[in-house]
């Protein structure tokens, strides 16, 4: 039997305007759990409810002193630990919205977060951090919780309306600047609400794992389980990128609830057994499309007992998740129907409503909408239009996906694809015009476009295509590229493999033929041709890296993500290692060496670690 979310959850129709007025506050509901109760397990700390709202309080408290309260935007540049969840918690706390501000994105990026969302403070890490704004107020995490000799007050969170901004997230731009979404008060309490009315955060005293990075929306529907009593366990970013360091991890501290991506759902399922740690593991899938072979994989572990598996869909301007659909095997891939808390709209290209089987674009209205687009009047009134369903409330609005979906029966909806030039890819969206925004930028670069192909390397990637200036005075060199795109975006817009043209290929209009563009010129069937000078444990690695890259020549001093390396390759480059190598090389050691000379050092490392440990056991078979 087909498993679905309850009947509530499958309805077209949301609840009442006014009802995401009549949600309790995330705050409110946080200070009501139990104070003896765990709320965050971390690398560096633990902390109970008790100390967390202590530590908001007293954060909160001086965020109020100077001048902070509702919104104020306070940009959080701090890495994932208890500290990051304090934060943010105390700043909510004193009725402020929170930017997020990865430490690990670029320089440009994040001095551009800040400056364009008008932050009016940035938390940093520690007092001696580099500014990211000038003329913005910085401040350490340390002196906002540095105790004052005073007793802590009673935690009381400032007053706020429903519409007050509660946080900033940014997504990448079409324009080629990234855009900051708008999230009120009303609309995270009640993604909440609904997470709970659909049967998806069910656990009582349930163990979340906080497994995406702080800027993606998807970290919002983690940190919010907090505010019903589970506890947070933040994942660290060597487990986050190794699948059986993961696996141990899920097991390890007991997790009930994971969000993750497909693409890394992937490697991880076949390490998750039915004798692990809580089952069934409850599993928030979502960010990029569910193929067929992973969907019915998943529901062959959701008929084992291992997992139950909901997969997630929605826009960072509808508050993280808006539609819901179990994975069950009677099933093709489908990302479920809407929650209450909106409205779908299924609108063919002259805004009619399509009839069930057809398939359009979707819009969404109702509550949980977003504000609209930081500082950018003329773009939110582009994509939050007025709500044109007839069941539409006075002066409501929708918005405008850009994606396109079929009406399946009982209200749910297959995925169909972009209708415009936003792709998703591990669970990032990306607006391939801000890439080629920054490739043009470049000098000597007349003209570039990314597209995004399901084959580059043996995964899913991105491939920038540049024409060189004529009688340019800079040679453009792929080297400078990546050079020059890494300092400006965040790593997973980086294109896997770049292509330089002579001339692009254009319509019979005159417009670029994205499909005619060439495919990156594959790797030679045969070995790599080995650089001169090479070790043996050289040209083994050599060997695997051209095999997982596509790579025709390695040398010694080449950089594995420079080459187009990323994530995923780094998880089949140990696999390689494994079973053409026999040595057991983690994740993180790719990470901590990236340099083809690093990495088989620190592999003669592990194999000479690995012959010492070998003789030790036959000398003491011997001795007994």
């Amino acid at each position: 039997m087909t498993a679905v979310l309850p009947e509530r959850s499958r309805t077209t129709a949301a609840l009442p305007e006014d009802t995401r007025r009549t949600v309790a506050d995330l705050m409110d509901r946080l200070a009501l759990v139990p104070a003896a109760r765990t709320a965050v397990v971390a690398a560096d700390r633990e902390l109970t409810f008790g100390a967390l709202r202590a530590e908001a309080m007293l954060i909160a408290s001086r965020l109020t002193a100077r001048g902070i309260g509702p919104e104020s935007v306070v940009a959080l540049a701090l890495p994932r630990g208890a500290g990051l969840v304090a934060a943010l918690i105390g700043t909510l706390t004193a009725g402020a919205a929170y930017l997020p501000v990865d430490p690990k994105l670029p320089a440009e990026r994040r001095r551009y977060l800040v400056e364009d969302s008008g932050a009016d403070l940035v938390v940093t890490a520690g007092p001696d951090s580099e500014p990211l704004a000038a003329g913005t107020a910085h401040l350490s995490l340390a002196e906002l919780t540095a105790p004052d000799g005073t007793a802590g007050s009673a935690y009381a969170p400032v007053a706020v309306s429903a519409d007050t901004l509660a946080y900033v997230i940014y997504t990448s731009g079409s324009t080629g600047r990234p855009k900051g979404v708008e999230i009120g008060r009303a609309a995270a309490s009640a993604l909440l609400a609904e997470l709970e009315g659909a049967g998806i955060a069910a656990t009582e005293g349930g163990r979340v794992g906080w497994n995406a990075s702080p800027s993606f929306d998807a970290s919002v529907q983690q940190w919010v389980r907090i505010c019903r009593g589970d506890t947070l366990v933040m994942i660290d970013e060597e487990t986050r990128a190794d699948p059986a360091l993961l696996a141990r991890f899920v097991d390890e501290q007991a997790l009930t609830d994971l969000d993750i991506t497909p693409s890394h759902a992937e490697p991880l399922l076949d390490l998750l057994s039915e004798d692990g740690g809580p089952r069934p593991l409850t599993l928030l899938i979502g960010g990029e499309a569910v193929g067929l072979e992973l969907w019915r994989r998943l529901a062959a572990k959701g008929a084992q007992g291992v997992l139950r598996t909901v997969n997630l869909y929605g826009p960072t301007e509808c508050t993280v998740d808006s539609t819901a659909g179990w994975i069950d095997g009677a099933d093709e891939p489908h990302i479920g129907s809407v929650l209450p808390g909106l409205r779908m709209r299924v609108l063919d290209e002259q805004l009619n409503p399509v009839a069930e089987g057809g398939s359009g674009e979707l819009y969404l209205a109702g509550p949980r909408v977003g504000r609209g687009y930081r500082r950018r009047p003329a773009l939110t009134a582009e994509r939050f239009t007025a709500d044109s369903g007839a069941d539409a409330a006075y002066g409501g609005r929708m918005y405008r996906t850009g994606d396109l979906v079929r009406l399946l029966p009982d209200g749910r909806l297959g995925y169909l694809g972009r209708a415009d030039g936003q792709v998703k890819l591990r669970g990032h969206r990306i607006e391939l015009p801000e890439i080629e925004a920054a490739l043009t930028a470049v000098e000597g670069v007349a003209e570039a476009a990314v597209v995004l192909l399901d084959e580059v390397h043996g995964a899913p990637g991105l491939v920038a295509y540049y024409r060189a200036a004529s009688g340019g005075a800079t040679a453009v060199t792929e080297g400078a590229l990546r050079e020059h795109l890494g300092a400006a975006l965040p790593a997973y817009m980086l294109p896997a493999a770049f292509v330089a043209l002579d001339r692009f290929p254009t319509t019979t209009n005159g417009k670029l033929d994205r499909a005619a563009l060439p495919a990156p010129a594959a790797a030679s069937p045969g070995p790599v041709p080995a650089a001169e000078g090479l070790t043996r444990s050289q040209e083994l690695i050599a060997g695997v890296w051209a095999a997982v890259l596509g790579a025709s020549r390695i040398g010694p001093d080449d950089n594995f993500f420079k080459l187009g390396g990323h994530s995923l390759l780094a998880i089949k480059l140990v696999s390689r290692v494994r079973a053409e190598l026999g040595v057991a090389l983690p994740v993180k050691a790719v990470y901590a060496n990236p340099r083809l000379r690093d990495l088989a050092s620190h592999l003669d490392t592990l194999v000479a670690a690995t012959a010492d440990t070998g003789t030790d056991a036959a000398t003491a078979r011997q001795d007994s």
